[in-house]
């Protein structure tokens, strides 16, 4: 069954000032020496804010406005970014690293099949396609048919395929559209059998997705009310409601189906199960899985919208339905999760029946295909699969090839097979079938890629935080690479917003450990990984955790012999890149360099712009006086201090990024250039027609990458292997 889900993550007044110089620049590097950076004069405003009795000065206040509309921010970025690619220009193994990079990256991959209408639809790349595009099958040995190529519909290849949504029939798709990296979507219909694009547009769509009827007569979807070209990519977005969308009409026809004007801040998200007579809505105020659920029952021309379970207390997702039984996921009496069934026509709470019970383990997804339960459960950070009856009876397993993440599991009730893929840090994501009924599991569709998984070690391992909290980490490197207290190493990190990291595969990881270096993954709070306390104890007030934890995830790197404090680095985006922004300020003596990309970097203003104000749920708000305290102190724009010797940083981010408006990273770069005190660089890196990572085409992200590496093999003193990048 494929779920719409809200997806958030999942993180003014200007002041005149003078445009910076914009010169042309040029880099002086010795082979022996670091090379000499002059940065751009960075102007500086006299603006203070006050919260609750506290003054708070913000000197590049001006930053924060959007490039697309200031002058003086756009001048900035381009003498930025003119220094640091002269800088990278000055590295020569980065040649050697894109292709290295670009031949890992030259392989078939495959998404999960969707099965409509007796018809498989599913994502395709040839490898070195900036986007994927989508093939229909009318059976598992027919010959695919090219239905969406998205690769067509821009020169830049910035113009993406989102989602899409094939109607229950197989006879239409619905899908999303992205340009320029922005969150914001526009939704079309295309005819699957003639490859016609109906004349069915919708605007103003954002973290939704697309429901069809059972009928495949239109669809469900929620959107914002429109604003304007100057609003768009920083105004705060309210006001979201659900609508029906009828095919072959506008969208000023569309029916409201659930509005809540007096609650301007709640999303929403429609389902309709897959037998086509129950529509779900989840409603939720924040980035944290706490919804309130509307139910109504399509069956009843004369049924409204009811709201069955309310308040934002727990969380509730929808894995499907038999009749008018209801199974959600619900940490509602058990943190790690547990399968509830209710009566849509007797919601109340004394009739819930709980169909499978808590564990040691996390209930991380649930299947309701081939007349039984497929459950995944994470286990210290990794997969196992269990196979029940509708009791909630375990009757077998998924056997898996090892340490990794399984995902998928999808289908209807009445199903007889079911696909899931699985991947690991040393093994590309293959697809699997799965034959319910026997047990019996096929590779469907396994990648060729340019790497033997046999010359990579992947291991786990435990290790102790600062209150004595054990926390989990995987280390994979080469089988050549053998850790002398010396060797490059990589640590990467999220910790936030119930989010989990486990293993899996990326070329980016492969290309930097056979680059010699090793890569490093920590399980920290904040994350899933083991459940809503687990989360909960990264969040608010014990936000601070977070950055314990990863710090004490480095110090056992370097205690344990793998590298040392010069030859460590550090990489995490959105809230992955507040986490290297907020380490590198407590410890900037543990790193050699350091990656914060597209990063909350403003602790005291994310709330301002776009979805920000749903970050609450884990960061807390300036506006508390106790969670302003708390925010203060790791806040990594408010937290660099002038004559620090701060290691190598170089950060990320994107002119169109409505997620974390850049902005964030704008400030926090110019504060910490102008507060180094050593002689390592800091530099931004601002990619343009892009945003926080969705979408990207595959030649910027190599691109991006080829850079980041290069950085760090600059700074970290890095030697490539011989033979690295060329060609064979």
């Amino acid at each position: 069954m494929k779920k719409p889900l809200l997806s958030l993550l999942v993180p003014l007044f200007l002041v005149a000032c003078s445009e910076p110089a914009s010169e042309t620049v040029e880099i002086v590097k010795d082979a022996d020496e670091p090379a000499m950076l002059i940065y751009p004069v960075t102007d500086k405003v006299d603006h203070v804010d006050t919260y609750h009795g506290t003054d708070v000065a913000d000197p590049f206040r001006w930053l924060e406005d959007d490039v697309r509309e200031s002058e003086a921010v756009a001048s900035w970025v381009d003498a930025e970014n003119k220094v640091t690619f002269a800088y990278l220009d000055t590295i020569e193994e980065r040649a050697a690293i894109k292709s290295r990079m670009k031949e890992l990256w030259d392989y078939e991959r495959f998404s999960l099949p969707d099965k409509e209408g007796g018809r498989y639809f599913y994502s395709y790349n040839n490898g070195l396609q900036n986007q994927d595009v989508i093939y229909t099958l009318t059976g598992l040995d027919a010959e695919p048919d090219l239905l969406i190529d998205p690769n067509t519909w821009s020169e830049d290849g910035t113009v993406a395929l989102a989602d899409y949504f094939p109607s229950p029939d197989g006879r239409h798709v619905a899908y999303l559209v992205q340009d320029g990296g922005s969150d914001w979507r526009v939704g079309k219909v295309m005819n699957v059998e003639t490859g016609e694009v109906l004349a069915d547009k919708l605007d103003w769509l954002k973290f939704t997705g697309l429901s069809w009827a059972g009928d495949s007569s239109g669809f469900y979807y929620s959107r914002f009310p429109a604003t304007t070209d100057e609003e768009k990519f920083q105004s705060l977005n309210k006001d979201m409601t659900v609508y029906f969308h009828e095919l072959g009409t506008t969208q000023e026809q569309d029916r409201v189906v659930y509005a809540r004007p007096d609650q301007p801040d709640w999303l929403m998200g429609a389902t309709v199960t897959d037998d086509g007579e129950h529509l779900v809505i989840s409603i939720v105020v924040g980035t944290d899985d706490r919804y309130s659920i509307v139910h109504q029952d399509l069956t009843d021309p004369g049924a409204e919208p009811v709201m069955i379970i309310e308040g934002f207390d727990y969380d509730y997702t929808l894995v499907g339905n038999i009749g008018d039984e209801l199974y959600f996921r619900t940490n509602n009496g058990a943190p790690r999760n547990r399968l509830i069934a209710i009566d849509a026509k007797q919601p109340a709470t004394e009739h819930w029946r709980e169909v499978i019970a808590q564990t040691d383990d996390v209930l991380d997804g649930v299947s309701l295909v081939g007349g039984k339960i497929i459950a995944t459960y994470m286990q210290d950070a990794k997969t196992v699969v269990k196979v029940m009856d509708l009791e909630g009876k375990e009757t077998g397993t998924v056997d898996l090839p090892g340490i990794g993440t399984a995902t998928g599991f999808d289908g209807k009730f009445d199903d007889d097979e079911t696909f899931f893929a699985f991947s690991s840090f040393n093994y590309p994501n293959t697809i699997s079938r799965l034959d319910v009924a026997s047990g019996a599991v096929a590779v469907f569709k396994a990648p060729e890629v340019a790497m033997n998984p046999d010359d990579y070690i992947v291991k786990q391992v435990f290790y102790s935080s600062k209150d004595g909290t054990r926390v989990p980490m995987f280390i994979s490197h080469r089988r050549d690479v053998k850790p002398d207290g010396n060797t490059p190493a990589m640590l990467y990190g999220y910790g936030g917003f119930n989010i989990s990291m486990t293993p899996s595969y990326s070329t980016t990881r492969v290309t930097w450990m056979d680059m010699g270096g090793i890569y490093a993954v920590a399980n920290l709070r904040g994350g899933g990984e083991y459940g809503e306390e687990w989360h909960q104890a990264g969040t608010r007030l014990k936000k601070q955790n977070v950055f314990d934890d990863f710090i004490a995830a480095a110090e056992y790197l370097v205690k344990e012999g793998y590298t040392s404090p010069e030859k460590l680095a550090i990489f995490g985006g959105s809230n992955g890149g507040l986490l290297v922004g907020a380490v590198v300020n407590q410890r900037p003596d543990l790193f050699g360099a350091a990656i914060p990309a597209v990063g909350v970097m403003d602790m005291l203003r994310f709330h301002h712009f776009t979805a920000g104000r749903f970050w609450t749920d884990d960061y807390g708000s300036s506006d508390d006086p106790e969670e302003f305290a708390a925010l203060l102190k790791y806040s990594p724009y408010h937290n660099i201090r002038k004559g620090t010797v701060y290691p190598a940083v170089m950060v990320t981010t994107a002119d169109t990024d409505d997620r974390v408006v850049p902005g964030h990273s704008f400030k926090y770069a110019a504060a910490l250039q102008e507060a180094q005190a050593g002689d390592a660089p800091v530099l931004i890196r601002i990619e343009t027609r892009a945003g926080h990572g969705a979408g990207a085409p595959t030649d910027k992200v190599i691109e991006n990458y080829s850079d980041d590496w290069a950085f760090l093999l600059e700074n970290l003193g890095m030697k490539l292997p011989e033979g690295f990048g060329q060609e064979n």
